[in-house]
């Protein structure tokens, strides 16, 4: 379903509307078609992930391809459990120009609304399984969605110290867009989601 050049569709130069039409206004249409197709591959992904979870799972959040004065630089979707819909704990999957990412993470834009808080959120580190997360990637949710991820394996309890009340952790699985042409991007995600629901649940203790 996805392939490496899924991620190529973001590499144009721009991505505001306003650039486009006064660099390269030629390009618009085959930009807008190329999005569309692509969100719409990317939609019906997300919609037969859904379908293999099932329930609890509440209908998935699918970000747009564009917000009207621009594409997006990724395709964005997360999902949450029915009870969990107010709580800005996602299990996130984000398609950018470098990978395909699956992973727990604190919606930021929604931390005000949440019914719980980002120190509630942090409780998935306390007697964290180190082993049994041991090939699971990790970053610090200031991170770039494009950097280069640490492993688990890689880190320590210590390493996983807080620096400030609003600070958080990010964990998941992670497909680099090289590697996407032989996986079955479906089951990855479905399954990526299942391992991460310990984690999940246990922000919502």
């Amino acid at each position: 379903m996805l392939s490496s050049q899924s991620c190529d569709l973001f590499t144009i130069p721009f991505f505001q509307f306003a650039q486009m039409k006064k660099f390269c206004p030629e390009q618009i249409p085959r930009i807008k078609a190329d999005y569309k197709s692509a969100w719409n591959n990317w939609k019906d992904l997300i919609l037969q992930v859904s379908n293999r979870l099932g329930s609890p799972f509440a209908k998935p959040h699918i970000e747009s391809w564009t917000n009207g004065w621009q594409v997006r630089s990724h395709f964005f979707a997360y999902f949450k459990y029915e009870f969990n819909l107010n709580s800005a704990a996602i299990l996130s999957v984000i398609l950018n120009r470098r990978r395909l990412s699956v992973s727990l993470d604190w919606h930021c834009y929604r931390a005000e609304r949440s019914q719980i808080k980002v120190q509630q959120y942090n409780q998935w580190l306390d007697n964290f399984d180190f082993e049994n997360f041991a090939d699971f990637d990790i970053w610090r949710g200031d991170e770039s969605e494009y950097a280069d991820f640490r492993q688990v394996h890689q880190l320590t309890q210590a390493d996983l110290t807080l620096r400030s009340d609003e600070d958080f952790w990010c964990i998941g699985k992670n497909v680099q867009r090289e590697q996407l042409d032989y996986i079955d991007s479906i089951e990855f995600v479905t399954q990526s989601i299942r391992e991460l629901l310990p984690l999940y649940e246990a922000c919502h203790k």
